[in-house]
C-alpha cells in the first residue's frame, strides 16, 4: 500500500471541513436585518462593495423602470453622498441592475434581489421594484461603507393593504408632516394612508354646549365657503398634489369625510341639518336637506376630469351613529347605502367604518366590492360582515388605537404584544386563518379625541413611528418573524425614518454631547434644526434688556423664548400652545441655564436649581366632574438664533437627560 503524506495546512483545512460540514458554511452571510423582515434569504460568502463609479443599469427603457431607478439614485445620494448615474446598457462589477420580470408568483408587490459582484433587482411590477430599493437602502445604512452581504432575497407581503389612519379633524396635521409621513411609510413598505378630514371634540369639555364644541373640516370648499376650518386646512391644489406625491411613492391616500356622525363641523355651518334628538354631531337623517348638503359636498371632490379625490378609494365614514330606535337604524342603513353608491358612481371604491351589527336592520346596504374598517366587533361582527360580502381592513381598537394621553385605548401601542401575537387575522377576539381572502390587510390609527390637550405633532409622531415599524412587520411578514422582540427592537434603532426625514429629531447613535458652540450670535444658524426626546440643552447667559417676544431659537416647528410675548418670561410655543416658566434673566444678570425635555415633560434649571418641571397637568371642567390631561412637551428648536441683546455662550446639546 502506498502512503501519501498530507501537508499540515491541507490537513487543518480538512479538519475544519469535517467539523463544519463544508469549507464555507461558517462564513455564509446571515439574513440581513430589514423592517419589515425579509421572507426568504439564501446567504453566500463575502460582501458586495459599490464601486466608486457605480451606476444603476436599467435593462429596458420602460418609463416606470427608469423612474424607480432615478428615485433610488436620489435617495442613495441623499443618504450616502454618492451619486449613481442611471443608464441602459451593460453592467460591470460594483453596479446595480434593475429589471421588470415576468415572475408572476411574486404578485403585485414582491421582488427578487441577487447580491453578487453586482446587485440585480427584479420584480414583475414597478411597485415591487421600488420596495426592493427600500430593502437595499436599509441594509446599506447599517453597514460600513454601505456594503451589502452577498446572497439572494425573495420577498413579498402577506397582506395587500398595510396602512395607517390619522385624525386631522380634531387636530390639524400640517401638510409638511403628511408629506414626510408618506416617505416614512414608503421606507417601511406601508402602502395606505387614510386621512380623516373632519371631526369634533367632546362637548363636556366645552360647557356641554354644541355651539361651543370644537369641530373642524380640513379641506377647502367652494360649494360651502366658510365650512373649511380657520385654524388649519388644506387647499384643493395641495391636497391633489399630496395624493399624487404619495402615489409616486406607491402609497394610496384614502380621503375620509366622516358622516353622518362626527359631523359637527357640517352642523355648525348649517345648523338645520344637525339632529336635535341625537346630538348636533349627528346629522338629521330624516331631512332631505341633509342629503342635499352631503351630496353636494362629496360631489365637489369627486366630479370632473381631475377630481380633488385622486385615488381609487373614498371613505364615507358611517360609524357610531345612534341605534336608539328602529326607524333611525333603518335611516342610517339607507344613508350608508346611498353614499356607497354615490361614491361608486364616480368610479371609486367606497370604504366604510364597520357599524352594521350595531345598526342591524332590514334596509339593504350594498356589500359587493365595499371595503370595511373592522374596528370593534360590537359595531360590526367580522364573521358576519364577511358572510354578508364585505372585504375587511383589520383595525381592532383595543390593540391598535392610539389616543394620546386620553386615559383610554392606548397612549403608546403595546409593541411587544403586537409583534409576538398580532396579525391582521386577529380582529378583536375573533381570529381568522392567516391571509384570509376577505381580510385585505390591517391599519393602526391615531385619534386626537381630546382637542386642546397640548399634544403636538411631534408628540403624535413619537407615538406613531415605532408603532409603524412594528406593524409594518406584522402586515408584511405576518406570523413568520424569526427575531425575538427584544433583538428586533434593538436592531431597528439603527434604521432611519426615511431618506432625508428626521421627524424624531435624532442626533447621534449613542448618548453623548452631540453639538456645541462657544458663542451664539443673533441670527446665526446651527447644523441641526432640532433635537428630539430625550435631550439636555445648556448655555450661559449674560442678560440684557430684551423686548417682548424675543426668541432664543426657532425651528419650523417651535420657538424658545428668552422673553415670551405675553408675560415676558422664558418659555416656548409650538402647535399654537404657549408655555412659560416663572423666570426671566434680568439685565446684567449672569446665569447657567439648562433645559431638559422628554415625552412627558420640559424642565428648566437655573444655576443647577429646578425652576419648574412642566409635567402632565389635569384640566378640570364642569365643577370638576370632567377632566382632561394636558401636556407641555418640547422638541427643542435649534435651527436659527433670534434677534436678542443678551450674550449667549457655551451652548451644549446632549441627546440624553443629563440629570437622570
Amino acid at each position: 500500500m502506498r502512503h501519501t503524506l498530507i501537508p499540515l495546512k491541507v490537513l487543518c483545512l480538512l479538519t475544519i471541513f469535517c467539523l463544519t460540514g463544508n469549507l464555507s458554511r461558517a462564513a455564509v452571510n446571515p439574513k440581513p436585518f430589514v423592517v419589515p423582515e425579509l421572507k426568504q434569504w439564501a446567504g453566500k460568502d463575502g460582501n458586495f462593495i459599490p464601486g466608486t463609479d457605480a451606476k444603476i443599469v436599467c435593462t429596458s427603457s420602460n418609463p416606470e423602470l427608469l423612474r424607480v431607478a432615478r428615485m433610488f439614485a436620489d435617495d442613495y445620494q441623499q443618504m450616502f453622498g454618492q451619486a449613481l448615474s442611471v443608464t441602459e446598457g451593460k453592467a460591470k462589477a460594483g453596479d446595480f441592475v434593475l429589471s421588470l420580470s415576468t415572475d408572476k408568483k411574486l404578485g403585485q408587490e414582491g421582488y427578487d434581489i441577487k447580491i453578487a459582484d453586482r446587485v440585480t433587482l427584479s420584480a414583475p411590477t414597478s411597485t415591487g421594484l421600488y420596495w426592493s430599493t427600500r430593502t437595499l437602502l436599509q441594509i446599506a445604512e447599517q453597514t460600513a461603507g454601505h456594503q451589502l452581504p452577498k446572497g439572494t432575497i425573495r420577498d413579498y407581503p402577506d397582506y395587500p393593504i398595510r396602512g395607517f389612519m390619522i385624525d386631522c379633524g380634531r387636530k390639524f396635521i400640517p401638510m409638511s408632516y403628511l408629506q414626510d409621513l408618506v416617505k416614512i411609510m414608503a421606507y417601511y413598505k406601508m402602502n395606505t394612508l387614510q386621512v380623516h378630514l373632519n371631526d369634533n371634540g367632546f362637548k363636556q369639555y366645552f360647557e356641554h354646549n354644541w355651539d361651543k364644541t370644537y369641530a373642524a373640516f380640513r379641506l377647502e370648499s367652494d360649494t360651502y365657503p366658510g365650512l373649511t376650518a380657520r385654524d388649519g386646512s388644506y387647499s384643493k391644489k395641495e391636497f391633489i398634489d399630496f395624493q399624487k406625491q404619495a402615489a409616486a411613492n406607491f402609497i394610496e391616500i384614502i380621503p375620509e369625510i366622516d358622516v353622518p356622525a362626527h359631523s359637527l363641523a357640517l352642523a355648525h355651518y348649517k345648523p338645520e341639518i344637525g339632529s336635535k334628538e341625537y346630538g348636533m354631531d349627528h346629522l338629521d337623517l330624516f331631512k332631505p336637506e341633509t342629503y342635499e348638503f352631503v351630496d353636494a359636498l362629496f360631489k365637489e371632490y369627486l366630479e370632473g376630469d381631475n377630481p380633488v379625490f385622486v385615488g381609487k378609494r373614498v371613505h364615507i365614514g358611517t360609524d357610531e351613529y345612534s341605534n336608539a330606535k328602529k326607524e333611525v337604524v333603518e335611516k342610517f342603513r339607507a344613508f350608508t347605502d346611498h353614499y356607497i353608491r354615490l361614491v361608486e358612481g364616480f368610479g371609486k371604491q367606497a370604504v366604510v367604518w364597520g357599524a352594521l351589527t350595531h345598526a342591524k336592520g332590514d334596509t339593504p346596504v350594498k356589500s359587493k366590492d365595499v371595503l370595511m374598517n373592522a374596528w370593534y366587533n360590537g359595531y360590526a361582527d367580522p364573521a358576519t360582515m364577511i358572510k354578508d360580502g364585505y372585504q375587511l381592513i383589520s383595525l381592532p381598537d383595543e390593540m391598535v388605537y392610539i389616543v394620546p394621553i386620553a386615559g383610554y385605548y392606548q397612549d403608546y401601542l403595546n409593541e411587544s404584544f403586537l409583534y409576538k401575537e398580532w396579525t391582521p387575522a386577529h380582529i378583536g377576539k375573533a381570529v381568522f386563518e392567516e391571509k384570509h381572502p376577505a381580510i385585505l390587510g390591517g391599519m393602526f390609527a391615531v385619534w386626537n379625541d381630546h382637542a386642546g390637550n397640548g399634544i403636538s405633532v411631534k408628540d403624535i409622531h413619537h407615538r406613531v413611528f415605532p408603532a409603524l415599524q412594528t406593524l409594518a412587520v406584522k402586515m408584511w411578514t405576518g406570523k413568520e418573524t424569526s427575531l425575538p422582540f427584544e433583538a428586533y427592537k434593538e436592531k431597528r434603532a439603527a434604521i432611519s425614518e426615511a431618506p432625508g426625514v428626521n421627524q424624531m429629531g435624532r442626533i447621534g447613535k449613542s448618548p453623548a454631547l452631540v453639538y456645541e458652540r462657544s458663542t451664539v450670535t443673533p441670527g446665526s444658524t446651527s447644523d441641526y434644526p432640532e433635537i428630539g426626546y430625550d435631550y439636555t440643552v445648556s448655555f450661559d447667559i449674560t442678560g440684557a434688556q430684551e423686548k417682548s417676544g424675543t426668541e432664543l431659537f426657532r425651528s419650523p416647528n417651535a420657538v424658545f423664548y428668552l422673553t415670551d410675548p405675553i408675560r415676558g418670561m422664558m418659555g416656548f410655543a409650538r402647535d399654537g400652545y404657549l408655555n412659560t416658566f416663572p423666570y426671566k434673566v434680568n439685565p446684567g444678570e449672569k446665569a447657567s441655564i439648562q433645559i431638559e425635555g422628554d415625552s412627558r415633560s420640559t424642565t428648566l434649571r437655573v444655576n443647577g436649581k429646578v425652576i419648574e418641571e412642566m409635567n402632565m397637568q389635569k384640566l378640570y371642567f364642569n365643577a370638576g366632574k370632567d377632566s382632561m390631561s394636558y401636556i407641555r412637551t418640547l422638541v427643542f428648536p435649534l435651527e436659527k438664533a433670534g434677534d436678542f441683546n443678551s450674550r449667549i455662550e457655551n451652548l451644549k446639546v446632549y441627546n440624553y437627560r443629563v440629570s437622570k
